[in-house]
């Protein structure tokens, strides 16, 4: 059986900003709340926009944060996932790692429907065996969640998978799952963060990002569970 590398999306593969950030907007306005800044913006990156709406709106009324998930995806879904960047150098890295023997998967947070819009679009899903994301209504949301259900589908154990992120949300959810959790480091977590959150490794650079994978599970490629 392969390993298994699983990568999330925002701020790992993709720069989301812009569209994620000026959807924010739109979804706060239409709830007359006031807009913070973008360095504010620009953290809910990468956790469930749920829970952003929720400190954003500063309610956990259920009403208030369907009404701004609505409006958010509604600009979204017209052309918000769009607004994203792929970062240079990832299809390289991803073609390396499956050479290596790895089978891939991304884990996101996003919507598991936007993901695949979203990587087809950019020409990277058929680096993929599986694209994990949860569903609307919130089912599968939290990351540990999120890769317990991967685990599952992919029957392969925790100790021959790597979980490759930029939040704290990435490791946490790895860690909860045995999975060995490695954090890149352009993308919007702090590397406070990210050490707080204990990753087993960093990386700086996507052209050391196939290096560094296999730099924790150095016998990836196809050995028997």
């Amino acid at each position: 059986m392969h390993s298994i590398v699983f990568f999330d999306l925002d701020g790992t593969l993709t720069d989301p900003a812009e569209g994620i950030t000026a959807c924010i907007r739109h979804a706060l306005a239409s709830e007359g709340a006031q807009t913070p800044d973008q360095a504010r913006l620009v953290q809910c990156i990468g956790p469930p926009l749920q829970e952003s709406f929720s400190e954003l709106l500063n309610t956990d009324d259920l009403d208030t944060l369907t009404r701004a998930l609505k409006k958010y995806r509604e600009r979204f879904e017209e052309v918000g996932m769009f607004e994203n960047r792929v970062y240079v150098g990832i299809p390289e890295a991803l073609s390396e790692i499956r050479a290596r023997g790895y089978r891939l998967c991304v884990a996101t947070s996003k919507p598991h429907v936007y993901a695949r819009k979203i990587l087809d679009h950019f020409g990277l899903s058929r680096h993929f065996d599986h694209i994990f994301g949860p569903e609307f209504d919130g089912t599968r949301r939290e990351k540990s969640k999120l890769l317990a259900h991967a685990l599952e589908v992919t029957q392969t154990s925790a100790s021959r998978c790597l979980m490759v992120g930029d939040r704290k949300h990435d490791i946490i959810g790895a860690r909860e799952n045995a999975i060995a959790a490695l954090a890149v480091t352009w993308g919007y977590g702090s590397r406070v963060e990210l050490e707080a959150a204990r990753a087993d490794g960093f990386v700086s650079a996507v052209d050391e990002l196939a290096e560094a994978c296999a730099g924790l599970h150095p016998g990836g490629g196809g050995s028997a569970d």
